[in-house]
Formats: C-alpha cells, sequence, structure tokens
C-alpha cells in the first residue's frame, strides 16, 4: 500500500473514465449505447429525475458484471438521496471492492469512494461506530493515510472504553509499530472483558513475544489454539512457536 506522500499522486493518475470506457468497449453496442445516453441525460435532468436515470445505470452496468461502475451509481444515488442506509451499504460495498482490487490505483480510488459515503452518512448518525470503524479500515488499509484511521479508532475508545473490535485493531497495530508495552496494556484490559477472543489473545502473544517473554507468548498462543479447535491451524501455530522458542 502507498504511503500517504504517495496516496494522492497514485490516485490523481488513476485513468478511472479511461476505465469506463474499456468497460464500454467490452459491452455489445446496444447496452453501451444506452449507457452513453443515461449518462448525458444526467447532466441535463432535474435533481428528482436523476434517482431514475440512476437506477437504470446501477441496472445496465450490474448486468455487464462490472461491479466497480454500480457501486459508483449506486453511491452516487445514495448521495443524492441522502440515505443513511443506502449510503452505508454503498460504502461497504466500495469497501469490499477496495479489499479485492487487482491494483492500486483502483484500491484507491474504491476506499476514497467508500469514505464519501461513510462521511456524508456520518453527518445524519454521528453516533455509528460501525460506519467509524468501517471508515478507519478506508484511510488505513485503503488510502494509507493510518493516523486518521487511528483518530477515528480513538475517537470510539474514547466514548466507549470498552468497545471490542477498536481496542483490538488499535492493539494490532501497536504490535505491528513495535509498541509492544501499549499493546500489553490494552489487550490484557480487553482479555478480561472477552477472555476467549482469540483475536485478542492472539495479537496478546505476539505482543510478549515482541517483548522478549516467550513463555507468556507460548502460553497465549496455546490457549488461543485451543479456543480455534481447528487442525491446520493447530499446526500453523505449532510451527509458528517452535521457530521462536
Amino acid at each position: 500500500m502507498a504511503d500517504h506522500a504517495n496516496t494522492e499522486a497514485i490516485s490523481a493518475a488513476f485513468p478511472f473514465d479511461s476505465l469506463k470506457t474499456v468497460f464500454l468497449s467490452q459491452m455489445n453496442t446496444n447496452n453501451s449505447s444506452a449507457i452513453t445516453s443515461l449518462e448525458n441525460q444526467l447532466k441535463n435532468t432535474t435533481t428528482a429525475l436523476q434517482s431514475g436515470v440512476y437506477d437504470s445505470l446501477i441496472r445496465l452496468w450490474k448486468a455487464a458484471d462490472k461491479l466497480n461502475m454500480a457501486a459508483y451509481y449506486f453511491s452516487e444515488k445514495a448521495k443524492l438521496e441522502n440515505s443513511e442506509k443506502n449510503l452505508n451499504f454503498a460504502g461497504q460495498l466500495h469497501l469490499d471492492l477496495m479489499h479485492e482490487a487487482p491494483y492500486q490505483g483502483l484500491q484507491i480510488w474504491e476506499a476514497k469512494q467508500a469514505i464519501s459515503c461513510f462521511d456524508q452518512s456520518l453527518q445524519s448518525n454521528p453516533n455509528n461506530d460501525t460506519v467509524k470503524m468501517a471508515l478507519a479500515s478506508c484511510f488505513i488499509q485503503g488510502v494509507g493515510e493510518t493516523m486518521k484511521g487511528v483518530q477515528v479508532l480513538l475517537g470510539i475508545v474514547k466514548e466507549h472504553p470498552d468497545h471490542v473490535p477498536a481496542n483490538i485493531l488499535l492493539g494490532k497495530m501497536a504490535v505491528q509499530s513495535q509498541q509492544f508495552d501499549k499493546a500489553i496494556v490494552r489487550l490484557e484490559r480487553l482479555k478480561t472483558i472477552e477472555p476467549k477472543n482469540t483475536e485478542v489473545l492472539y495479537f496478546l502473544a505476539e505482543a510478549y513475544k515482541g517483548k522478549g517473554e516467550k513463555e507468556k507468548a507460548i502460553v497465549l498462543f496455546e490457549q488461543c489454539k485451543k479456543l480455534v479447535n481447528n487442525p491446520a491451524f493447530s499446526k500453523d501455530i505449532d510451527t509458528y512457536i517452535n521457530s521462536f522458542k
């Protein structure tokens, strides 16, 4: 993933209009002509009638199995109608497509589309922590603006100190940045709240391993292995433990 210094340049260089042209060229003439006509219609119709045009565009792009384009017009319709439900759906759709994107420019573009939807949704309902978690994921995994994502997560735990998903992600990021003491404090607290949460146990084990407290790490990995109860996972954990004990 690009760091923040490169994100804007990559995003600006992403030829989305060119991609749309390529998609149109792959469709039969009738459908591509219909889409072009509808897009022109959007520019010349009243706001009240645009929603119906978006519906037609979504249907045609979806029928052509071009989900990036269908998601784009669904999100545009959701923004026009200012529907919290549809904004969240569109944002999640873009987030899913972000994870599936085959190259970086498209990944960043999808993340920015999701961010736009989630931002507008939060204007209507600023207390939706599920949307905030999705927004943080867009910043961290999509556009490489890690600190923006962290600030969103810290805002969640400030309001809800026991918010498990936000604390897990913050703990995981602390491990990844080798802030092992911070990770241990956060994850040990979570462990008292959800002692059987395998994500908590796994990242806490990684934190202790990173700090050099191997025995504590092994105990936690063993607990995690027992709770997951999957032969393939157990084999991987055993191999991993043997690599550092």
